[in-house]
């Protein structure tokens, strides 16, 4: 079912809260950003704990960074010299970290409010996004449906554009299996099925490269118990993970974490090529909901995605999508407890 309650206003403009339940699963989400604000699943003592990282006031979504929870657009990750090159015309983006654009630019799609429309189990969020805006070209209309079945929730991305351009959809939750209130995420053990990634250079751009994750702690293949690689010394640039995986083709799950505390476990199936994995090294304290305080790796993030820089590159996946044709692109997340 699909039901919505008052939750905040911006601009003048009432912010809803949309939830969606099934059984004892629970998710919250909000039209500013089409932002998953918090997922509530049962541990193995049966008590509802809610795993994403938020805020109690809409405003908090408007003025803050890190992006939580939010749909990533038009595209997301890093884009080098905030510039890339198209059917021969070269387009100047809005950089907004540095001389590079980070997650669509300084008013990325987890910024705006998008509509939404409601169906029995599913919420479709639509947003429009003019030619030009933060530099890219042609009007694209961009459409996301959360649904929630059979314990998992799935993210379904579609999009067309007027003109060729570049788009990249994810989702940046911030996922903590010990609740959003459960500090660091060092306990967790992770597991992501990749035996390559995309090495990056200054301000994490990718140099190009595509490197076996063998011999180094980006090799989670058989999984790994966070806190045992969080202060590796390959990591420290990055204060933790920050890197982008080449993910293993195929049917199996792209990643999986769990947690021992609360036995809350959590798979990730994608048809995107690529996934950055993040735990939060760079964020800084802020209070979220309830008055929790979040800080440096009290999360982990995993973001399906088309290579950063992607179209910069012409050995990465294309992140192209010409006039007329539609971008389709899923997420889902199967929740698990052991």
């Amino acid at each position: 079912m699909c039901e919505t309650t008052p939750f905040g206003t911006l601009e003048g403009l009432d912010i809803p809260l949309i939830r969606l339940r099934e059984g004892d699963i629970q998710v919250e989400l909000l039209p500013f950003g089409a932002a998953i604000r918090a997922i509530r699943v049962p541990d193995r003592q049966g008590r509802t704990t809610d795993i994403c990282l938020g805020y109690d006031q809409v405003e908090n979504y408007r003025d803050y960074d890190a992006c939580f929870g939010g749909t990533i657009g038009r595209c997301a990750n890093r884009i080098g010299g905030a510039a890339f090159t198209l059917d021969g015309r070269t387009y100047h983006l809005t950089a907004n970290e540095g001389r590079n654009q980070l997650h669509g630019g300084a008013v990325g799609f987890h910024k705006k409010l998008w509509r939404f429309t409601c169906a029995p189990g599913a919420v479709t969020f639509l947003l429009d996004s003019p030619d030009g805006e933060e530099g890219f070209p042609g009007n694209l209309h961009a459409e996301v449906t959360y649904s929630l079945s059979g314990g998992t929730l799935t993210v379904d991305y579609r999009a067309v554009s007027d003109a060729d351009t570049v788009v990249n959809l994810t989702n940046h939750a911030y996922f903590n299996l010990a609740g959003h209130d459960g500090g660091p995420v060092a306990d967790h053990q992770l597991t992501v099925r990749a035996a390559a990634y995309t090495p990056a250079g200054d301000g994490n751009v990718p140099t190009g490269e595509i490197l076996p994750v063998e011999g180094t702690p980006l090799d989670l293949r058989a999984g790994a118990v966070l806190g045992e690689r969080l202060d590796d010394a390959f990591l420290a640039a990055s204060r933790g993970y920050d890197h982008n995986y080449v993910l293993d083709q195929g049917t199996a799950a792209a990643a999986e974490l769990w947690c021992p505390r609360t036995g809350i476990g959590l798979e990730l199936h994608t048809t995107l090529p690529g996934m950055q994995l993040y735990t939060a090294g760079f964020l800084t304290e802020r209070t979220g909901k309830s008055g929790v305080v979040y800080g440096p790796h009290h999360a982990v993030c995993l973001e399906p995605q088309f290579f950063p820089d992607a179209v910069n590159h012409d050995n990465f996946p294309s992140p192209v999508l010409k006039a007329g044709a539609e971008y389709h692109q899923t997420i889902r997340y199967r929740f698990f407890v052991r």
